[in-house]
């Protein structure tokens, strides 16, 4: 199971927390600040997998990818495989980039709500659920479509001063 996605910058500032098993507000923070101390303290030429069973608790592994300025993270368990979870990173990134043409970090910043909505797209629950970057990004596409068709309708007539007559 999956049990976080932290998309964080390189100054160790949140730009997306994901946790898939309840940690109280003060933990995550606190979770956050050590993990990037750790991320930040790793030389280029090493293994993206970190062992993070004394951060996020036993049986807890972890896999990260740098672009540019951002740590992509994934914390997961031993049920998951890890090179599997090297690849959804590079499967969420590159959709990313589908959606954003180039996304960087005021990408995120600025479009929080469709970054969540690609990430529940492809994971759920802890689960992966779609690994095809052209599915989630048609279905993306769907969900924001019936999000504009929905606020376009109106429960008020057009013409009420029609009725007041």
């Amino acid at each position: 199971m999956i049990k976080s996605v932290i998309v964080m910058n390189t100054q160790g500032k949140p730009r997306m927390i994901k946790f898939y098993d309840y940690q109280p507000p003060e933990k995550q923070q606190e979770l956050i600040r050590t993990l990037y101390s750790v991320l930040c303290s790793r030389p280029e030429n090493v293994s993206n997998f970190v062992d993070v069973a004394s951060i996020f608790g036993p049986d807890s592994r972890l896999v990260y990818k740098h672009y540019a300025t951002l740590y992509f993270v994934f914390v997961y368990d031993s049920a998951e495989n890890e090179l599997a979870m090297l690849d959804l990173i590079q499967v969420f990134v590159e959709t990313l980039d589908k959606c954003f043409k180039n996304v960087c970090e005021l990408d995120v910043v600025f479009n929080y709500s469709k970054l969540h909505t690609i990430l529940d797209e492809i994971i759920f629950g802890g689960q992966v659920l779609e690994t095809n970057s052209t599915e989630i990004i048609r279905a993306v596409e769907e969900i924001s479509r019936l999000e504009t068709a929905s606020t376009a309708v109106s429960l008020v007539p057009k013409s009420v001063s029609n009725w007041r007559r």
